[in-house]
């Protein structure tokens, strides 16, 4: 094992997963939500199950929960629904090259791919379809039946990996004809994607359209950011460990930067992209859930509504966006692609500043930054603390403390800190405490974000979904500039793919506080 010379690492004492384990501990029973799985019957339905999203993300995730037992065959049942005229067989071999690896399978891996797919059937009707629906329901209904499910028991989730504009049509199908009809144990619960609307006005009247048929417990609003590993280890790390509590204020903390960068552009999804751009494709979402998890008090317990109504408190206290504490970038041959308009002001770059009008922020810049076609690939926080006061070693010059972590790819945390560096001389260094998750925790595969959160959705538990009063918020926080760009107030600057975007936005950055580290290259430690 090597590790970067110069660099302090946190080093496992033992690679085994029981090891690493030995002392964790579950809280779901704190929670408020089931501990374990109900039993009975469990039907879920893919609605757009012959599109990207449900062959790349959905059923993958589904096949890795039954991989890892968290769905048992003699309870679940899986539905694809979608307009396509295909049969069931035929969707499972569109499906097996996305759950299998090929070569590199293994007599075992075939055997639970093989049971898998044999839990799924295919269902073809439009969305807005009463028969495609009633047949729908008559299919979840047999499955019921064949299970001896008991009166009230039965469990119906509905994944809708659809276009949301498709979204109230479904939803009223489903009402009208696919609900759970019991108020028992039995449940039914739908998944909808972002996004949510494109401003406040339409996510609201989107917002009242699903309200009016389900309960705000029946709706689980998916952000799949929610469900990666590092940003479910925010509250941990903030609340669990007494060393950042004095630390996580205004006194010491200078700027948090959380960034997005991607290193391609737009490829494949050019009409798509020009609809929305960056700042809600990314920033509205994805970095501002992230920003509420960092900015956040300390709720009063685990419980999911306690959570989210501290989240809720961060995003009414963001002042109105300064106009000046903007920068939007386009990059050079975006309007290339044959699907995007020659005249698009559509920014695929963006940095924008949010402030925090309360006691523990006050005063600290919050820089949300996300890019296409930039020079490299990741998704982390930076916070960047106040300088050492009576620096007596003079090493101001090679940068502050920062507290980081990387949330993709590579995941990480890691603090950089100023230590002697090694010899005879009396010189400073900086360097790096490092827990990189590829090292510390060698034989635990880190879950992805769709399989944890369709877990939470069978579990009852929405603490990592968004509540219809912070997606309200999070959209009154950014439909004032998202106007401004669309009536072309605000345009974005060109800038070169393969850049760090418009020189403009690093001067926004120093202009904010924000002073960058030369000289020092966090070097991911390998096995």
């Amino acid at each position: 094992m090597s590790i970067p010379s110069g660099g302090l690492h946190v080093v496992s004492r033992s690679s085994s997963l029981e090891r690493s384990n030995v002392h964790s501990q579950s809280f779901l029973e704190e929670r408020d939500i089931d501990g374990t799985l109900e039993s009975g019957c469990l039907s879920i339905v893919v609605l757009g199950a012959s599109g990207d999203l449900a062959k790349k993300k959905t059923f993958p995730a589904l096949f890795h929960l039954f991989r890892q037992g968290f769905l048992q065959s003699n309870e679940v049942h899986i539905f694809g629904y979608a307009r396509t005229k295909i049969s069931s067989e035929e969707l499972r071999e569109r499906l097996r090259g996305y759950l299998s690896k090929g070569k590199e399978d293994s007599v075992e891996e075939l055997d639970y791919l093989s049971k898998f797919l044999q839990l799924i059937k295919y269902v073809s009707g439009s969305y807005d379809s009463e028969e495609g629906f009633q047949l729908l329901n008559k299919e979840i209904l047999e499955h019921e039946s064949s299970k001896r499910s008991q009166l009230g028991t039965s469990r119906r989730l509905f994944y809708l990996a659809l276009p949301p504009s498709v979204y109230p049509s479904v939803c009223k199908m489903i009402r009208n004809y696919c609900m759970n009809q019991s108020d028992l144990t039995g449940w039914t619960r739908i998944i909808v994607e972002k996004p949510f609307g494109k401003d406040l006005g339409s996510s609201e009247e989107l917002s009242a359209q699903l309200g009016e048929l389900f309960d705000e417990k029946q709706l689980y609003r998916i952000d799949h950011y929610l469900g990666k590993e590092l940003v479910q280890n925010l509250l941990v790390v903030r609340f669990a460990n007494r060393f950042f509590l004095p630390l996580w204020n205004r006194d010491n903390i200078d700027n948090v930067q959380i960034v997005f960068r991607e290193d391609f552009g737009t490829e494949g999804r050019g009409g798509y992209f020009d609809e929305y751009g960056i700042i809600r494709d990314i920033i509205q979402n994805h970095l501002l859930q992230v920003f509420c998890l960092v900015a956040m008090e300390k709720p009063v317990s685990l419980k999911p509504e306690h959570i989210r109504d501290e989240k809720v408190k961060v995003l009414q206290s963001v002042l109105p966006i300064k106009l000046e504490e903007v920068v939007l970038g386009q990059y050079d041959g975006y309007k290339d692609d044959q699907t995007v308009s020659p005249n698009s002001n559509t920014p695929t770059f963006a940095t924008v500043i949010l402030r925090i009008h309360n006691e523990r922020w006050e005063g600290v810049p919050f820089i949300l930054k996300a890019g296409k076609a930039l020079n490299s690939r990741k998704a982390e926080i930076r916070v960047q603390f106040k300088e050492v006061p009576g620096d007596i070693y003079k090493c101001q010059k090679q940068g502050r403390n920062e507290f980081v972590i990387r949330l993709q790819p590579l995941e990480a945390m890691y603090m950089k800190l100023t230590v002697k560096k090694p010899g005879l001389e009396m010189s400073t260094i900086q360097s790096e405490l490092d827990l990189s998750y590829k090292q510390r925790y060698q034989d635990v595969a880190i879950p992805e974000a769709y399989e944890r959160l369709i877990l939470d959705t069978i579990r009852g538990d929405q603490q990592h979904f968004v509540r219809r009063d912070e997606l309200k918020a999070a959209w009154e926080i950014f439909t004032p500039l998202l106007h401004r760009i669309e009536d072309g107030e605000l345009k974005p600057l060109p800038y070169k793919p393969g850049s760090r975007g418009p020189a403009e936005a690093d001067q926004l950055l120093a202009k904010a506080g924000y002073v960058q580290t030369h000289g020092y290259v966090w070097i991911p430690p390998t096995l």
